[in-house]
């Protein structure tokens, strides 16, 4: 079932971003799955925190970040399957939506949440599409990981690291903080530099 696009009049007050990468900046093994040796409680609980503060969840067709609440938390999925906006049938929190033929502001109020806080959670093509526009980006390292050929988190990684990726789109990095210390597992808030 489609749904009628109908024009948005703001549009959304925060755009933040998370993901954990492996030391090569890669987000998924070659196979395109997320490995154990990217998974660390820590991350996980400071994940589903993050995304608890948001209005909207942001990820393409193969991203989810299965926790308890999950089904709950209304979400933008990113599929070229679809013209433009589109019901979910499995989900009524959430919209199938083709950015080459709605807008977000579009989608977002098809949603009925039209100046909602956003939540983006990859893949990589998500993850790129927003560079320009996150308020924040909440990068955290697996030391010791290395996923040769692997998904990065941006387009143009490995050929630059993701932190340069976030800099040339003018982001900041603050300072690693520690979310597991006994595997040296850090995250680093990066922000827009505009006063937010």
């Amino acid at each position: 079932m489609h749904l009628k696009v109908t024009a948005a009049v703001k549009t959304p007050h925060r755009i933040e971003g998370y993901a954990i990468v492996s030391e090569d900046g890669m987000l998924a093994n070659a196979a395109g799955v997320m490995p154990d040796s990217l998974k660390f409680e820590a991350d996980q609980i400071f994940f589903e925190r993050g995304l608890d503060g948001v209005d909207v969840v942001v990820h393409g067709r193969h991203s989810h970040e299965n926790q308890r609440r999950s089904d709950l938390r209304k979400r933008l999925i990113l599929t070229r399957r679809v013209a433009a906006i589109a019901s979910d049938p499995n989900n009524n929190n959430a919209l199938f939506w083709n950015p080459t033929g709605a807008s977000l502001d579009q989608a977002l109020a098809v949603l009925g949440v039209p100046d909602a806080s956003l939540g983006v959670i990859g893949g990589t093509d998500v993850f790129g599409m927003f560079l320009d526009r996150y308020d924040f980006f909440y990068l955290t390292r697996a030391p010791g990981v290395q996923l040769p050929g692997g998904r990065p988190v941006f387009p143009g990684v490995p050929e630059q690291t993701p932190e340069d990726l976030l800099a040339s789109h003018g982001l900041k990095g603050g300072s690693p903080h520690p979310l597991d210390r006994k595997n040296g597992v850090a995250v680093v808030k990066w922000h827009r530099d505009n006063g937010k």
